[in-house]
């Protein structure tokens, strides 16, 4: 109020010190501001949701069926029904080569849980976590929900943001207590080559550092040899006490809505993440359980077919940018997004307008891109990189090509 008196509305949002130390998803910022478009009635071309176009495999859905008509809608145990984390662990292990029990297994509310649950149960006040840049946008504030602060390593867009093991071990301090890594990568599609993965792990194991994985997107990866296989940290020998993965169904088998992920872990960590969860959601859906039993048992045919379509799409999204006058753009090397510079464009024939820290002011282009061009994109700044925006390419190629369109107009 302009008379410097508090009224007693005001007076009752004193929030949290850990609510206030966050800030709302950039990414679902997007989102809303693109569904308000749309709801209006304007044709948006959306890059900004990062989730698959194609339909969940029917088999999936069918199992959700049965377990609707067989009643399985009770609670479940809060780590899960055993026939799951067993499927989990035996899929995990044909797939990705690792060697985990049921005991390290446990079933979340989706990845971004998973990661939640993990962070909640190892980090305290002050204790330090590793996160490269560029970043997916949640790292740094579930980090600093639990008390945490982020540390951030720079990758380079000319080594196409691949993480190094030389410049994670120059941030490494006393108080380092994780490392998190993406790989691939959300927003850069970059891929960390397993013999840097490796080198990570060693340095993590000697200082004692958890190294958490986040293989949301391990089957999304291009090219050909052993660099564009599948790969997780935790085949190596002697790597769990020090490793916890981070999964989901959301990407790999098209069950964004469907919100299921999971720990992979120690059963010491596995069961503090069990503790937190009993606390907050308890268990997943139980019918998601079982339509993520039919995933894990299931064929794997649907998952090549997304890849070959997403790598159509990656080279066609990836040319188009390239050709607009001042672009730059890395070929992604997995996921399904690319992160373009736009440091150089123009838009209407002048420079883009800058930050108070001189990096093109990318944020200004998103919204003014949204808005005149209907083109959804999210701003680098909420992945750390500012200067750069993300697009996700799960989308028809139509939408792609329009996109493509409207983006070279904007930017001539």
């Amino acid at each position: 109020m302009s008379s410097g008196v508090e009224t007693k509305a005001e007076a009752t949002f004193h929030f949290s010190d850990r609510v206030n130390r966050i800030a709302v998803s950039a990414t679902a910022a997007v989102v809303d501001a693109a569904a308000k478009l749309k709801a209006r009635g304007v044709d948006v071309v959306d890059f900004g949701m990062g989730q698959p176009d194609f339909n969940t495999p029917d088999h999936i859905k069918q199992a959700a069926v049965r377990a609707l008509e067989a009643n399985h809608t009770q609670y479940t145990t809060v780590a899960g029904i055993a026939p799951l984390r067993q499927a989990i662990c035996a899929w995990h292990a044909a797939q990705l080569g690792s060697s985990y029990q049921p005991n390290e297994c446990a079933v979340n509310v989706g990845g971004k849980h998973a990661l939640f649950n993990v962070v909640c149960s190892l980090i305290n006040a002050g204790d330090e976590v590793v996160i490269p840049a560029p970043y997916w946008v949640s790292y740094p504030d579930i980090v600093m929900y639990a008390g945490g602060k982020p540390v951030f390593v720079a990758t380079r867009e000319s080594d196409r943001f691949s993480l190094r093991a030389a410049d994670v071990e120059k941030v490494l301090g006393p108080k380092t207590r994780m490392v998190i890594v993406n790989s691939p990568s959300n927003p850069s599609g970059a891929v960390v080559a397993p013999q840097e993965f490796e080198k990570i792990l060693s340095l993590c194991r000697v200082r004692s550092i958890w190294l958490v994985s986040d293989e949301c997107y391990s089957h999304f990866v291009y090219g050909d040899g052993d660099a564009a296989k599948p790969y997780s940290i935790a085949s190596q020998p002697d790597s769990k006490n020090h490793v916890a993965v981070i999964g989901s169904f959301s990407k790999t088998f098209a069950m964004t809505g469907w919100r299921m992920g999971y720990v992979l872990a120690p059963q010491p960590l596995v069961d503090a993440v069990i503790k937190v969860q009993s606390q907050s959601t308890s268990n997943a859906n139980s019918i998601t359980q079982y339509a993520a039993l039919a995933a894990m048992r299931g064929p794997m045919d649907s998952v090549a077919a997304m890849l070959a379509e997403y790598d159509r799409r990656r080279r066609r999204i990836v040319a188009g940018l390239r050709g607009i006058p001042g672009m730059r753009c890395n070929d992604p090397q997995g996921a399904f997004y690319v992160f373009p510079n736009i440091a150089g464009c123009k838009v209407n024939g002048a420079a883009i307008p800058r930050t108070s820290a001189g990096q093109a002011d990318s944020a200004w282009v998103a919204s003014e891109l949204l808005q005149r061009a209907h083109v959804a994109v999210v701003p680098g700044d909420g992945f750390g990189a500012p200067g750069y925006f993300r697009l996700s390419y799960a989308v028809p190629i139509e939408k792609l090509d329009e996109g493509i369109r409207r983006l070279t107009q904007f930017f001539s």
